[in-house]
């Protein structure tokens, strides 16, 4: 991994955290008059914004909250070097989930976690998509493929970027943990599903 900049790693982590911090969901909400926190589901996320907003509001958050995670991640690697884009790939997940600017109440980290994946390995990042992918087509809920993608992680890392493996594990845990409410409601059955595919919207 080379000598590393302990200097530059913190600053990486610092501006990573703060990419992080950015919540398209809640600043669109905010744009039209509606507290995202408060509709819903109530979490800043990509799901979220297109149940309340809508598909361009849905598809606009997803993107920006991946190029987050791809951004923060290459601003590391290329100012401080392997070790300090791994820092901020933790950093802006952190930023996400509990952004300073909101009181720390962000989303769950799914689509930024993969952003910060794509900066690290693209490998890894797609591999991570399509169990992702396979598992919200077959079941129509994207929180059974947010926590089957992130339960599979460590496996799928250690095959791909083992470096990252204890970090990303890290992150893959949280997750599963910001997913506790929709385990509750898949156990009892009581998950709605995506309303792409509810043939009734």
């Amino acid at each position: 991994m080379g000598e590393i900049n302990v200097g530059m790693t913190i600053l990486c982590i610092v501006i990573a955290y703060l990419i992080g911090c950015i919540s398209p969901s809640i600043m669109l909400a905010k744009a039209k008059g509606i507290d995202i926190k408060k509709e819903g589901s109530g979490n800043a996320g990509t799901t979220n914004a297109l149940r309340v907003m809508g598909k361009k509001a849905g598809v606009i958050t997803l993107v920006v909250d991946i190029l987050k995670g791809v951004i923060a991640v290459a601003i590391g690697f290329v100012v401080g070097g392997s070790v300090a884009g791994m820092c901020a790939a933790v950093a802006v997940f952190c930023g996400h989930v509990w952004p300073v600017f909101y009181k720390f109440k962000g989303g769950k980290g799914v689509a930024t976690a993969f952003g910060a994946l794509l900066g690290i390995d693209l490998l890894m990042a797609l591999i991570c998509l399509l169990i992702v992918v396979i598992a919200v087509v077959l079941s129509k809920r994207m929180s059974v493929g947010s926590i089957l993608g992130a339960a599979c992680f460590p496996i799928v890392a250690f095959f791909t970027q083992p470096a990252f493996i204890i970090p990303g594990s890290a992150l893959a845990l949280c997750i599963i943990i910001k997913h506790k409410a929709n385990i509750v409601r898949l156990i009892h059955g009581e998950e709605p599903i995506m309303s792409i595919f509810d043939k009734n919207k």
